[in-house]
């Protein structure tokens, strides 16, 4: 009798599957994706939908830029079907952890086909900060998917056309809120060299006195040069970073004048509890909090 209601109950799940078009061998089984950090693990998960299992290695208010892997990482890598990497050196921690995984993953690079900034004789990595960027990823990231889940590929790209179509509307958003600030006000400072994309794309100047990576450590000699520059330019506003550390921003706001306009997010998502857990919430929170300082 038991054996009967098994093969029921078997037989109700591949009917309910075959309803809702699903193929038997997918009913039950997703694609395992691991993104390197938080913002990356948005995009696939937009892309991916219910088809997509998403683990990120450095999570939500990370720093990818000083990350430390964990054994834990090396057995997500060794069980996943896709690795989503950003390239341009962010994920310096990553060969590593790629080798001690045994490297089966296929790894998709998201910047792949964006030209990157220079800082200094580095890219820099932080092509996500323009909106039009974030268009390449996903691009990119729907194609590695469909590749590497061939039965669902129309799944994928009907995602990837929805969230592409928020982005360009995002884009239109952010230029229409840039339109707002007078342009002898759209000079600010950060804490590290995280928004040069941005500031190509939609026209703000950021000026900071770290370098593109949070490991850099600016010297009295830079941090002078800045103060000076806020005071003979007038900059209005610095801004503090989730993931840096404010003494610096609190200081040269001291000596300044210059006010402390808020907190931007550069390089990490927030919870699902904070005010930043999605892509498209970073970017609004963003142009909100740079408006809010350099609109008036």
């Amino acid at each position: 009798m038991r054996g009967w209601h098994v093969l029921l109950w078997r037989g109700l799940l591949l009917a309910l599957a075959i309803s809702l078009g699903i193929s038997p061998a997918h009913a039950q089984t997703r694609l395992n994706v691991v993104a390197s950090f938080s913002i990356l693990g948005d995009f696939v998960k937009n892309v991916g939908g219910d088809r997509v299992a998403v683990t990120t290695l450095v999570g939500p208010d990370g720093d990818v830029h000083v990350y430390t892997p964990t054994p834990s990482d090396v057995r997500k890598i060794a069980d996943a079907k896709l690795l989503v990497i950003n390239g341009f050196g962010l994920e310096g921690w990553l060969p590593r952890l790629l080798q001690a995984a045994g490297n089966r993953a296929s790894i998709v690079t998201a910047t792949s086909g964006i030209t990157p900034l220079k800082a200094g004789s580095d890219a820099d990595p932080h092509a996500w900060q323009s909106v039009a960027n974030a268009e390449r990823y996903i691009a990119n990231i729907r194609d590695a998917l469909i590749s590497a889940d061939p039965p669902d590929a129309d799944h994928f790209r009907q995602n990837a056309v929805a969230y592409l179509a928020k982005l360009e509307a995002l884009d239109a958003e952010v230029r229409q809120a840039v339109g707002k600030i007078p342009e002898n006000r759209r000079r600010v400072i950060s804490t590290h060299d995280a928004f040069g994309y941005f500031a190509a794309r939609y026209g703000i100047q950021f000026i900071a006195p770290v370098g593109v990576s949070t490991e850099a450590e600016p010297s009295a000699r830079d941090v002078a040069k800045i103060i000076a520059q806020v005071k003979a330019e007038r900059i209005p506003a610095v801004f503090l970073e989730r993931i840096g550390d404010p003494r610096l921003m609190q200081r040269i706001s001291v000596e300044t004048g210059a006010r402390v306009g808020g907190t931007l997010y550069s390089d990490a998502l927030t919870d699902e509890k904070g005010d930043s857990p999605t892509y498209i919430d970073m970017v609004r929170h963003n142009i909100r909090t740079l408006t809010s300082a350099l609109a008036n």
